[in-house]
């Protein structure tokens, strides 16, 4: 009896835990969710001086989204955007991961790299946006080296080429979170059993044979985790091609992402259909991310 009455006092302090994340929870996510969803059902804008509504039109505003055309092209935009960045991180992260917990490797200095690598992560992507706006400018550093070498003999114009600003867009943002992604997967490296390592070389396995065969499918769980998170974040996706493009989303709005699409409306003040958008972007990201887990979660027949 006083057993169970210990275990049920220990208890009771985790639930004592559990109530800020519970408050912040409820006020800061699920209030706001519900209040988004709940506009989204309403005709609420700003026309000049003038507000007009919130009146109630029902599901009008999820029409007028679809009736516009606009959202399967940011969509793909994104996507692209998203691709673009994702597989050269995960690639990266996984090679710096191995050889950073290879311990047969004996690299020097490693607490250093750790650090150099994760350190894009802690400058605000504004900062980014605006440095690489500045280096690809037409009179940028970047054009005027290339001119001085030969490459090109006037100014080449990254911002106004649809792929050129994808590939900035997709290279920040792989900079940006391959030293994240780098530390969850070192993190779930060096959580496998040393023994399995070790019985595979006895066995005579190659360094690829034993990173195929054996760190890639004990590393699963956070493979998942990541690739989750990382198309969130994707979908997300705002302040860099923002910035970068000066809300234009240009070349012919091929850089155009959801959450600018977004941003276009609450801008506008025009509530309803911002609020609309939201609830498609949160069906998308969870149709998505369910995919995504499926996929990825799903055990081979035999």
């Amino acid at each position: 009896m006083n057993k169970k009455s210990k275990v049920v006092s220990y208890n009771k302090w985790g639930y004592i835990f559990l109530i800020p994340f519970t408050v912040i929870f409820l006020i800061f996510q699920l209030v706001p969710l519900a209040t988004t969803i709940y506009n989204s059902f309403f005709e609420n804008y700003r026309s000049g001086l003038t507000q007009i509504g919130p009146n109630f039109v029902g599901l009008q505003n999820y029409g007028t989204i679809i009736a516009n055309g606009d959202l399967p092209t940011y969509f793909i935009n994104t996507m692209i955007m998203w691709l673009m960045g994702f597989i050269p991180q995960i690639l990266l992260s996984l090679l710096l991961g191995a050889w950073f917990t290879d311990p047969s490797l004996r690299l020097k200095c490693q607490t250093f790299f750790k650090t150099v690598i994760y350190l894009p992560n802690l400058i605000m992507a504004s900062a980014f946006a605006m440095l690489f706006f500045t280096l690809f400018s037409d009179s940028g550093p970047i054009n005027s080296m290339l001119m001085q070498i030969g490459v090109f003999k006037e100014a080449y114009q990254f911002m106004s080429h649809v792929w050129t600003v994808r590939t900035l867009v997709a290279t920040m943002n792989c900079l940006m979170w391959f030293g994240n992604t780098t530390i969850l997967l070192m993190a779930g490296m060096l959580g496998i059993d040393p023994s399995l390592f070790e019985a595979a070389q006895v066995d005579g396995a190659t360094s690829t044979q034993i990173f195929y065969k054996i760190t890639l499918p004990l590393l699963k769980p956070i493979l998942i985790f990541v690739m989750i998170t990382s198309l969130i974040g994707g979908l997300q996706m705002f302040d860099v091609p923002q910035i970068l493009t000066n809300g234009t989303g240009d070349p012919m709005r091929s850089s155009m992402t959801l959450i600018m699409y977004l941003n276009k409306h609450l801008f506008s003040k025009n509530y309803g259909l911002a609020g609309a958008l939201s609830v498609f972007l949160f069906i998308i990201t969870g149709i998505l991310s369910l995919i995504v887990f499926k996929f990825t979660n799903s055990e081979k027949v035999k």
